[in-house]
């Protein structure tokens, strides 16, 4: 254990100290984001990012070291473990490495290599391989000949005839030729080579347009190729558009082969280079090119689940519209555009269906429809998703705004997965009397409200933001999208008495039967008071009381504490801190003495303080952040959504034109920004910054509003290039 926890310390660039505390709070079950946000003492302060990261290395190294084990224990069974076999598996990095020194002794299925063992030619095959004999090869192997000595039975059999010189000499070449594709170290050095010199190589296996023209004749280093190249390459050659290969220096692999094989000119050294070719190209060379093009997609893969994940959070992270009515407009044509009416709360007020679209172009009934329940209700915004037919439906709303008496804005809103929310078990359980068709358009006006508390409810997958998202493994894509989730929702904190079921399961400590629990809880017993009424629902015991706490907010509840994200365990600390400052924790209430409170906060002596409270200097920063902005969203510090009140035309582009837009998606490559027309535009890499970068995630994120230059327009595949470089 000692081993793992100073690798990943290594990897990671933090103290060996900090990784042993942080494993024995994930062995002991506690949460990522519980971890993060209220042990920082025990781990120094590791982020929820490095912890995910701490917990997947730990979990592939213990993995790696029981594979370790099994291996050792196997090839001892055999009665073949060396001293020398012990310290390479000992000294192996990764699972690959562990498999390739095993590959020798692991049971094989069928091989010619396998056959030719079976009819007794392994000591014939060790004759030719050490070179020494100076007997005509053939005259030896006439003593290996057996059709005479086999019964009648056996001779139909072919897999245990050997009925001449020359199947005896080829099946003693077969166990040679395996023998050598079996060994690690010639294994080793040629995937070196192949990392550091080989070249991926594609070319079209059809005539015809497709979108991997590009790669019709292609070729790219190995070493320099990037991730979402290989993974346009797989899917490619998926759609058998494609045929992709490695090319490798041979002549250097044959040649390091044969140098430790050969040992001067023999009666055997034409028969041994044939022998180390044909290992080379039948065996080797196949095997070698997948595990690269395997290891390659991992790590292709591990980036874009990397990147899906950081563009995820921050559209999850994306400021949310409080204190407004939303009218959700799900544009189509021939079925009609779907609309619904949310209040503040997120309460259905009114439902309709409007047709201004193709074929039915009825701009005029749409438009006094609308207009009637803007005013019935009330409304603030209309949030338009994405969608078909967004375009002609924006510039109906933009067109219909104009005839109002009020100011009202719209904002274009990802739908993303909103169908699949629609029709699913959960939004017929929120929805049971309306439509399918509706629900998507309720959906958009609770993105643009609250955009947390409505995505949790889709399959992280289908949010729409990442490259690559059905290619990659799709397990592991689950398993990190799902942390991302919890990480958000944990850092914002969740209202216990409104949060829906697919909200709460998030939180940490709590899964989907408690969240059901906690709002069985509270239909029946009306709103939670305070945090420990908790204990009384159903299956949430002191462990997950515990993980969950503080990251649930009481609003108007007993405690004003439990608007924060102040543990229980710290309140006694916290109220101390407050008197302390001349202050009780009824202040938080009340917006003056909260900004008197704030001032008094700047002047704390964190050192001192901390000792006297006998808690740890991280805790009482957090308690301080916490009290100087009680019930703070940390959203609200996230780029607003851009209010539209008109229409961008993809004619009216013009290069050089400067406008305002919203990054939909970060990939590899750059980032796709929303200007307002239909299409997203596109910001290379290289127009990002005047700077040099590596990753577009490191300069910008999903959400961020950016001022962009109009740098390229292509008319007739509705493409706009754009630069950063304002």
């Amino acid at each position: 254990m000692e081993k793992i926890i100073n690798k990943i310390a290594e990897e990671i660039g933090v103290k060996n100290t900090q990784v042993e505390n942080a494993v024995k709070l994930i062995d002991e079950g506690n949460t990522i984001p519980f971890i993060a946000r209220y042990r920082k003492e025990v781990t120094g302060g590791l982020s929820d990012e490095q912890l995910r990261v701490l917990g997947e290395r730990l979990n592939y190294l213990r993995n790696l070291e029981t594979r370790k084990e099994e291996v050792i224990k196997s090839i001892e069974e055999q009665g073949k473990l060396t001293d020398e076999i012990l310290q390479n598996i000992a000294i192996a990095q990764t699972l690959a490495d562990v498999e390739d020194i095993y590959r020798p002794y692991k049971q094989k299925k069928k091989t010619r290599a396998t056959v030719a063992k079976a009819k007794g030619l392994e000591p014939l095959a060790n004759i030719i391989f050490e070179q020494k004999e100076v007997t005509p090869i053939r005259e030896i192997a006439k003593q290996y000949i057996n059709i005479d000595k086999l019964s009648e039975e056996d001779r139909k059999n072919k897999d245990k005839v050997v009925n001449n010189e020359d199947e005896a000499i080829q099946g003693a070449l077969d166990i040679i030729a395996e023998n050598i594709s079996d060994n690690a170290n010639y294994r080793k050095k040629i995937k070196k080579i192949c990392y550091r010199e080989g070249i991926i190589s594609t070319k079209a296996s059809k005539d015809e347009k497709s979108n991997y023209e590009m790669y019709y004749d292609y070729q790219e280093t190995v070493s320099k190729i990037p991730s979402h190249r290989i993974l346009a390459i797989n899917r490619g050659e998926k759609e058998e558009f494609l045929k992709v290969k490695i090319e490798k220096n041979e002549e250097k692999i044959l040649d390091i082969i044969q140098k430790d094989i050969l040992k001067g000119e023999t009666q055997f050294t034409e028969m041994l280079k044939d022998t180390i070719l044909d290992s080379f190209k039948r065996l080797i060379e196949p095997s070698i090119d997948r595990e690269i093009r395997s290891d390659l997609t991992e790590k292709a893969e591990e980036k874009a689940i990397i990147v899906f994940g950081k563009n995820a959070k921050q559209l999850l992270l994306g400021a949310p519209i409080k204190g407004k009515t939303v009218m959700g407009f799900d544009p189509a044509y021939r079925t009609g555009c779907k609309i619904a009416v949310i209040d503040e709360t997120g309460k259905v007020l009114d439902i309709a269906t409007v047709y201004p679209t193709e074929p039915q172009n009825d701009v005029e009934g749409a438009k006094k429809e609308l207009i009637r329940l803007i005013q019935k209700d009330n409304v603030d915004m209309i949030a338009i998703g994405n969608g078909t037919a967004s375009r002609e439906s924006e510039m109906f709303v933009s067109d219909m705004i104009k005839d109002l008496d009020k100011q009202i804005n719209y904002a274009i809103v990802s739908e993303a997965g909103a169908s699949v929310y629609s029709a699913s078990k959960l939004a017929s359980e929120e929805y049971p009397d309306i439509n399918v068709s509706i629900r998507g358009a309720i959906s958009i006006a609770r993105r643009l409200q609250d955009p947390l508390a409505e995505l949790v409810k889709i399959d992280p997958k289908a949010i729409g933001v990442g490259q690559y998202q059905h290619d990659v493994n799709q397990k592991r894509l689950s398993e990190s999208l799902t942390g991302v989730v919890e990480d958000a929702v944990n850092k914002v904190g969740v209202d216990v008495n409104t949060a829906t079921p697919s909200l709460l399961s998030y939180v940490s400590g709590i899964n989907s039967s408690i969240a059901k629990n906690i709002v069985k809880y509270r239909d029946e017993n009306g709103k939670l008071k305070n945090r420990k009424q908790l204990m009384k629902v159903p299956k949430l015991g002191k462990v997950a009381f515990e993980q969950c706490a503080g990251f649930l907010r009481i609003i108007d509840g007993d405690n004003p504490l439990e608007v924060t994200a102040v543990h229980p365990e710290s309140y006694e600390a916290t109220e101390k801190l407050l008197e302390k400052l001349g202050f009780k924790k009824e202040d938080l209430t009340n917006k003056e003495k909260v900004i008197s409170l704030r001032e008094s906060l700047k002047s704390v002596n964190i050192l001192d303080t901390a000792k006297e409270l006998n808690i740890g200097e991280m805790t009482l920063k957090d308690i301080i952040d916490e009290l100087s902005k009680p019930g703070r969203d940390p959203r609200e510090e996230m780029p607003k959504p851009i209010l539209r009140q008109d229409v961008l035309k993809f004619e009216d582009l013009k290069e050089g034109m400067i406008l305002t837009g919203t990054v939909r998606n970060v990939i590899d490559f750059g980032a796709f920004v929303d200007i307002g027309v239909k299409y997203d535009g596109l910001v290379h890499i290289s127009e990002i910054s005047d700077k040099f970068i590596k990753n577009p995630s490191d300069v910008i994120s999903v959400g961020d509003i950016v001022k962009v230059k109009v740098i390229k327009i292509d008319s007739e595949r509705k493409k706009v290039g754009l630069s950063m470089k304002v």
